[in-house]
């Protein structure tokens, strides 16, 4: 055991005062560790993180590079996806649309992406998103919905020029 001297009256044991400090920190490190494992278990309110440019994103992200995470999420159960070909408008559901993006998986596009807003309020947005190929450009009109539950695409028109 080690001793400190201190003013000609009190010995002061070194091993005891060095456990307090430990002693001190393991508690205060369980202490931080149950806090934080208690903030951490709060839990996650669904459509907090469908906003607006997530949804967009999201929508850029699976037509244009094949990235299909999330898709599902932002897409509402009763969106119609159109697209005109020529004369004739095509009509697809949400399933038909996920299940050709899952087929083509990680495929990325050969075309510039560029968006722009064509209307938005607290509602409801209207994004215009070109994708410019080198022979042709897909303009889809993207509409995104304020649900209740977060921002959700109900609407996507497609032209091709």
């Amino acid at each position: 055991m080690s001793y400190e001297y201190k003013n000609n009256l009190e010995f002061k044991n070194l091993k005891n005062n060095n456990n307090m400090k430990t002693l001190k920190s393991i508690m205060l490190g369980l202490a931080l560790l149950v806090v934080g494992t208690a903030a951490k278990a709060t839990n996650k309110i669904e459509g907090d993180n469908l906003t607006k440019n997530y949804a967009i994103n999201t929508y850029i992200d699976a037509m244009t590079r094949g990235k299909i995470q999330g898709f599902s999420e932002v897409v509402d159960q009763s969106a119609k996806f159109s697209m005109l070909r020529g004369t004739k408008v095509l009509s697809f559901s949400k399933t038909e649309v996920v299940d050709l993006l899952k087929a083509n998986k990680n495929t990325e596009q050969d075309c510039v992406t560029s968006t722009s807003i064509v209307e938005s309020n607290n509602d409801l947005a209207v994004v215009k998103v070109d994708m410019k190929y080198s022979s042709f450009t897909r303009s889809n009109y993207v509409t995104v919905t304020n649900t209740g539950s977060g921002w959700k695409i109900t609407n996507v028109y497609s032209v091709f020029k």
